[in-house]
């Protein structure tokens, strides 16, 4: 008998990249954010070239600071995302425990992150100390769950970001915090997790991590975040 399923083309399995962006009101000084967008706008480009038969990049974006945590992005396609993608205005607080909780959320949700989904990136970037009781987040986030098995890639913008909170966000992986003082260190990171992410869409084994890229950019001068 005929089955026209047979004769149905796969879905592309994705992988998800969860970008969870520090939008506070420092974020505004020596035109932080401006260049946070430019990266990430830079980035989405490049993704667009990675579209694979196989595989497809999908992108989320979580902002906290201005109006507190915002879903920017909602599992886009990245052929569709650079231009879904808004600019990030910078004001308000820090509040980090609500974007873990919220991209927690979305990640156990197999509706958001399908059971097909290669193992999801999240992106965590901030340039100053939570100001919300981010550590019980922080603890659910990258100890139990579907969340604890992600890979996990982490940024500190200028002097004042706190360490702390980022390195906890990566332990257990094989990657260090990116240190980023000058303008050029927020391009150098999100090259990094473009390389990272096109790596493995090209991979026969996309869940499959490449090796851990360097976590600092050499000081070559460029507008100092201080």
């Amino acid at each position: 008998m005929f089955d026209p399923s047979k004769f149905t083309v796969a879905k592309a399995r994705p992988i998800p990249l969860y970008l969870l962006l520090d939008t506070s009101g420092s974020m505004s000084d020596q035109g932080k954010i401006d260049e946070l967008n430019k990266a990430v706008r830079t980035m989405l480009a490049e993704f667009e070239k990675e579209q694979q038969r196989e595989t497809r990049i999908d992108v989320s974006v979580i902002s906290f600071g201005h109006n507190g945590v915002q879903l920017e992005l909602r599992n886009v396609a990245a052929a569709d995302a650079r231009a879904s993608y808004r600019d990030l205005p910078a004001d308000g607080l820090t509040p980090m425990g609500g974007a873990l909780r919220m991209a927690k959320a979305m990640i156990e949700d197999k509706d958001e992150t399908p059971s097909n989904a290669y193992r999801p990136t999240i992106v965590l970037v901030s340039d100053g100390e939570p100001n919300d009781e981010w550590e019980e987040a922080m603890e659910a986030f990258i100890g139990s769950g579907r969340s604890s098995k992600c890979d996990r890639m982490a940024m500190a913008i200028g002097a004042s970001a706190q360490r702390a909170p980022l390195e906890r966000f990566l332990q257990g992986t094989e990657n260090a915090v990116f240190d980023a003082s000058h303008a050029a260190g927020i391009h150098a990171f999100f090259k990094q997790v473009t390389m990272s992410i096109s790596v493995r869409s090209r991979a026969a084994n996309p869940n499959a991590l490449p090796p851990a890229p360097p976590p600092e950019l050499p000081d070559n001068g460029g507008s100092l975040f201080f």
